[in-house]
């Protein structure tokens, strides 16, 4: 629990709870404590890695090759141990760092104890407890409304309506709800699992499961291994008990021990045992990476949403601009204030009195309980002039759905002798002391202060000239707020409406200061191929100039929209869209709209934001990104939050998606290629009834050399290949070439080498060497697919290829590695036909890949014809 809170609160009666109660109901269970994580627990992360399917079939197969007692054949699952390890290590750490940084974005709420105003976590809210909520705070828990300063809710996450609430005394406060302008002290009577908390967790910041193409593609060649490693593991066992004579040669003469341990090498080649784990083993990393920058990624599958965004939608304020603002001038509309009833001093000026009227009903309507930082702004510079509160009858607050607030003040009366200063001309004027004491006359009179387009729209006359005036001014990238002035009380602040008599006064001028960095960093975006477009609530006009001053389009004028005349059918509002550049007066449904009508056009959608009128969008977004100073009901929705709410964090965001996108693919296709080699092999075996033609001890060691050390290595490589759809599809176009290849190599080789050699493959000896060819062969294979995937071969990738295939070759020469994994070297005649076998099998590879895209096209034309789109 922190100090007291230094923001000023409004004074009240109520205590609320001592620290002994406070104390008693966490004891008793009856806290706001819920399960909430920004990744998985250790448990879950050491389930993921270890008690998985294929791991499971790896402990099997290990087990069956130690009880046959050839346990070097059996080393494949000391290295899926050590995979699991590394896998385990790298998440467990990636958890610590994001665990760390989520308590930097993590909320605090404002509770009312033993007479004072103190924050606390979420988690200690206590049943009981006075509760302030305010302005841009998602409600943590249930309660009833005590007292209430304008407080109005956006329940959409509740009842999936867009429109605020306004609430009373009284009044039942539900948590997930968002407090969008106002506040309330609400007294909480429902916690933890008995509250709407509880069923909302999973909708704010939660580790979960993105379904995605890389995941969708991985899944779907897991499940078909699933189908084909168990029935092809039994009949590998079964042709291998035929080679050595059948089930009764087998057992007496201890054959079997050979037949199981030939099984179990098709068994392992087949499973792709570290491609889930480097899957997990990316993702965490790139986590991790990411959080050095200050970026919390709240779903780790979310890294790769990051790879496949094609469309992003800025908010203004907080984005492109610091979110600071200055108030710079308050502009009198002309003659048109002249027509405003009001009572001159005697002897004063009118022009004073009003402008000063103006001036403080501006101060007074933004001086809100939690002013938003237009307010803040406006407030201070008010403040520095000498102005103080004056006198409020009651208020409307702002909203950015309504998009104005309101004050209803007294009116003045004349004003006597001690109301009067002498200025230096020796004209009387009414100061702003004077203003805010003033006793209220009967009656009252209403100001607004908010959009000139939505207050004009509501008025009466015609304000043509002075529309022209705000986009003058919003053409110099000034925020242009209209103040109007009705002589009438507001009726029903309850469901406040614009007196269509109001009059404009005045135009209040306030400037935005751009980050350093917008332009910068909108650039990367235009060259990556990433449409990018400034959603705002702010006048067009304002928002457009901004968008110019940092080149949003590059060369082009920037094509800006107000969003009042947007389409409501979405098919309607994506074609709109994709001509304009910049959007303003967008109320937070609409921005929720707009992501939906890009969806339609299959675009991969990312949504920042700040305020809690992001928050509906950045929740329909496909990716959503919130600025570490957003609201906690946007930080709460958002998979990605900018601790420092830096917007050149974006490219290494994007970047680091298409890495992993871009880094998998290749990781994927090195893996499935062994998987088709081997698959094809063993069913070559049993239907021929041969003896495998490798042992487990082989692949493992190839394995180690052509695929997972260098996978793990291509995994975590710099790649800004812009992503693709049809993950899947090219993984498995580029894997079945590669893969058919060497599975014809390896089983040539198998069927004709041995009748050529004279060999004897029932002998020990000759199977060895026809093993120990098979093997050379099926390495060779491998560095040809690594040379493959890692191309171009013109840099670090070239050296990485050749690094590892002189590694294998090296390894053969050293007597310990090459007696360890049965490594023999070819000599005289086996020599030479291993020399042509290899040469046969690099005409072999050549042969499929040039085959491929030729059956691709023929076999894609046969597929359209018969009504399958590919």
């Amino acid at each position: 629990m922190s100090a007291t809170a230094a923001v000023e609160m409004p004074e009240i009666s109520e205590t609320g709870l001592t620290a002994g109660e406070v104390s008693q109901r966490i004891e008793s269970g009856q806290s706001n404590a819920v399960k909430t994580s920004t990744s998985r627990s250790v448990k879950d992360i050491v389930r993921a890695n270890v008690f998985t399917l294929f791991n499971g079939i790896i402990f099997v197969a290990m087990v069956m090759v130690l009880v046959t007692g050839s346990w070097r054949d059996a080393v494949f699952g000391f290295v899926i141990i050590i995979n699991t390890g590394i896998g385990i290590f790298t998440e467990l750490k990636a958890k610590r760092t994001l665990d760390k940084l989520s308590i930097l974005v993590a909320s605090d709420f404002l509770v009312r104890r033993d007479g004072e105003d103190v924050e606390v976590p979420h988690n200690e809210i206590v049943l009981g407890d006075l509760l302030w909520i305010r302005s841009g705070e998602q409600v943590p828990a249930d309660g009833q409304i005590i007292q209430t300063w304008g407080l109005e809710l956006d329940e959409s996450m509740l009842t999936g309506e867009s429109r605020t609430v306004r609430h009373k005394v009284g009044e039942q406060v539900y948590s997930g709800a968002t407090a969008v302008s106002g506040m309330a002290l609400v007294k909480v009577n429902a916690v933890g699992s008995h509250s709407y908390a509880a069923t909302l967790t999973a909708q704010a910041k939660v580790y979960k499961k993105t379904v995605s193409d890389l995941n969708k593609g991985i899944n779907t060649i897991l499940k078909f291994m699933t189908f084909l490693v168990v029935p092809l593991c039994i009949l590998l066992i079964l042709s291998q008990i035929h080679t050595v004579g059948g089930w009764d040669a087998a057992l007496s003469t201890g054959e079997w021990r050979q037949a199981v341990v030939s099984a179990v090498a098709g068994v392992v080649g087949m499973i792709p045992e570290g491609l889930v784990l480097l899957t997990s083993l990316n993702f965490a990393v790139a986590a991790m990476r990411l959080a050095r920058h200050n970026t919390l990624v709240q779903e780790l599958e979310s890294v790769e949403t990051l790879a496949r965004v094609d469309a992003l939608n800025l908010d203004k304020t907080g984005t492109i601009t610091d979110g600071g603002i200055a108030f710079n001038q308050l502009i009198m509309l002309g003659s048109r204030w002249r027509e405003l009833p009001a009572q001159p001093t005697e002897g004063g000026s009118f022009e004073t009195l009003t402008e000063q009227a103006a001036t403080q009903a501006l101060y007074d309507c933004c001086n809100e309980e939690q002013p938003n930082g237009t307010g803040q702004a406006v407030l201070a510079g008010l403040k520095a002039q000498g102005y103080e509160p004056g006198q409020v009858e009651s208020r409307v607050p702002f909203s950015s759905a309504r998009k104005w607030s309101a004050v209803v003040k007294p009116i003045l009366p004349p004003a006597g002798g001690d109301s009067r200063s002498e200025s230096e001309g020796g004209r009387t004027e009414i100061t702003p002391s004077h203003l805010a004491m003033t006793a209220p006359a009967s009656g009252g009179e209403t100001w607004y202060m908010g959009a000139p387009e939505v207050i004009i729209s509501a008025l009466g006359g015609d304000y043509s000239d002075v529309l022209q005036q705000v986009n003058d001014y919003a053409n110099d990238g000034n925020r242009v707020l209209l103040v109007a002035r009705s002589t009438a009380s507001l009726a029903d602040t309850d469901n406040p409406q614009i007196d269509p008599q109001a009059k404009p006064v005045a135009l209040v001028l306030c400037s935005e200061k751009i980050r350093e960095d917008a332009e910068q960093t909108l650039a990367w975006f235009r060259e990556q191929g990433v449409r990018c477009r400034v959603i705002s609530g702010d006048n067009p006009v304002t928002v457009g100039a901004i968008a110019r001053k940092v080149r949003l389009t590059g060369e082009h004028e920037p094509r800006f929209m107000d969003a009042r005349e947007l389409p409501e059918d979405v098919n309607e509002l994506a074609r709109v869209l994709e001509n304009v550049d910049v959007l303003g007066r967008v109320l937070p449904n609409q921005k929720k709209a707009i992501v939906q009508a890009l969806h339609t056009q299959n675009h991969v959608v990312a949504m920042t934001g700040d305020g809690v009128n992001d928050a509906l969008a950045i929740k329909e977004a496909d990716l959503g990104i919130a600025m570490g100073n957003a609201a906690p009901a946007t930080k709460a929705v958002a998979q990605v939050v900018l601790v420092d709410s830096k917007f050149s964090h974006l490219p290494d965001v994007v970047a680091r998606g298409r890495q992993v996108m871009a880094n998998m693919e290749r990781v994927a296709s090195l893996f499935l290629v062994k998987t088709v080699y081997s698959a094809l092999i063993s069913l070559g075996v049993v239907l021929t009834q041969i003896p495998y033609p490798y042992l487990p001890r082989h692949i493992t060691y190839i394995g180690a050399l052509t695929i997972g050390m260098p996978a793990f290595i291509l995994a975590l490589a710099p790649n800004t290949r812009r992503y693709i759809p049809g993950f899947l599809k090219r993984v498995v176009t580029f894997a079945l070439p590669g893969g058919i290849a060497t599975a014809l190599s390896v089983l040539l080789t198998a069927w004709f080498l041995p009748g050529i050699m004279g060999w004897d493959v029932t002998k020990n000896v000759d199977l060895s060497a026809l093993r120990a060819t098979s093997a050379i062969i099926l390495f060779l294979m491998g560095v040809f697919v690594l040379a493959r995937v890692a191309q171009p071969l013109n840099s670090w990738r070239g050296i990485l290829v050749a690094a590892f295939a002189a590694a294998g070759v090296i390894g053969a020469f050293i007597p310990f590695v090459a007696n360890f994994f049965a490594l023999i070297l070819p000599t005289g005649t086996t020599l030479v036909a291993t020399l042509i076998a290899l040469g046969g099998s690099a005409l072999i590879f050549v042969i499929c890949l040039w085959l491929a895209p030729l059956v691709g096209k023929v076999s894609g034309k046969l597929l359209r014809q018969h009504g399958f789109n590919i």
